[in-house]
């Protein structure tokens, strides 16, 4: 704990040190925090008024709807504030604070997304059973397991980040307390212990992405072997949003896991990391409510205007 109590903490730098460009980069980053925010909270509004939606696939919704505001505000606000005062500094307490935040959002919303895909799996492949498989104690059961995971995961990566000595500038070449950055200021090895946290929860997320490709291989067999129709249309129409949000997040994790390690950051780093951490949560609502007709309805609702009445 020596290093933690001696160190003051760190700067963010940007890909770019034009004022203007980064004023842009302000005001781009509040157009999608707003836009996340509205749709997501147009979401937990919907899905809590309207009484239609009160079912397992649309509790999980609105917990993942929660979740996404968690997960972009534990980002952006920092950063915009940053872009607009020019300075990027973050005491060591506020980088701690924002690696655990951002670590438990992640972790959490791919244990979220298992437990819906296997909400749909249920609900396609066994739909004589469904309401009494997804009961409200296994939605309940669902959503606090995926916090104690994410919460779980957060502590172990957390921990192990800040136990090891950093040395040098303490330079961090990412708009927020990005941990693959934290790990190239090691002073030695002492990142080991972090990269064998890092292939645990690899290991977790590649186990969670199987069973998601599982639970959909199953549902579209099951949906193609449907004789109606419409009953195919339903059952897709209730499926692909949630594929549609499982391929985002997923598909731009991968590219920021990938992606090769970079001593001088350039632009298209910072755009691969704007991909899994902005473009999910201001997404999801959007794909949700263009793709789902009773949400859409539900949103109709919200929007509603009420004939004022006139008093005599």
């Amino acid at each position: 704990m020596t290093n933690l109590t001696t160190m003051s903490g760190f700067l963010l730098v940007t890909f770019s040190d034009n004022p203007e460009i980064e004023i842009l980069q302000a005001y781009l980053f509040l157009v999608f925090y707003l836009v996340a925010l509205t749709g997501n909270m147009l979401i937990i509004t919907a899905t809590s008024i309207d009484h239609s939606l009160h079912s397992p696939m649309y509790f999980f919704l609105r917990h993942l709807s929660f979740l996404d505001l968690c997960y972009i505000t534990t980002t952006v606000p920092r950063s915009i504030c940053n872009s607009f005062m020019h300075s990027g500094n973050i005491s060591l307490w506020e980088c701690i604070l924002q690696c655990f935040a951002f670590t438990v959002c992640c972790s959490t919303e791919l244990a979220m997304l298992t437990m819906m895909s296997y909400d749909r799996y249920v609900a396609i492949c066994f739909p004589l059973r469904y309401e009494i498989i997804m009961d409200n104690s296994t939605c309940v059961h669902g959503v606090l397991a995926a916090w104690a995971s994410g919460f779980i995961s957060g502590v172990m990566h957390t921990a192990a980040t800040f136990s090891i000595h950093f040395c040098g500038p303490h330079v961090i070449h990412q708009f927020f307390c990005d941990i693959s950055q934290l790990l190239k200021l090691s002073c030695s090895n002492d990142y080991i212990p972090d990269l064998g946290v890092s292939a645990f929860l690899a290991m977790v997320a590649f186990l969670c992405t199987i069973s998601i490709g599982l639970s959909y291989t199953h549902i579209f067999s099951s949906v193609l072997r449907m004789p109606s129709a419409e009953g195919r249309a339903k059952a897709f129409s209730t499926c692909l949003p949630h594929l549609c949000v499982v391929i985002l997040f997923i598909s731009t994790g991968v590219f920021e896991f990938l992606r090769p390690p970079s001593d001088s950051p350039i632009v298209l780093d910072f755009l691969l990391t704007v991909l899994y951490t902005v473009v999910p949560p201001t997404f999801n609502p959007m794909i949700y409510s263009l793709r789902n007709k009773a949400m859409k309805t539900a949103l109709r609702k919200v929007f509603k205007r009420r004939k004022p009445c006139l008093f005599w």
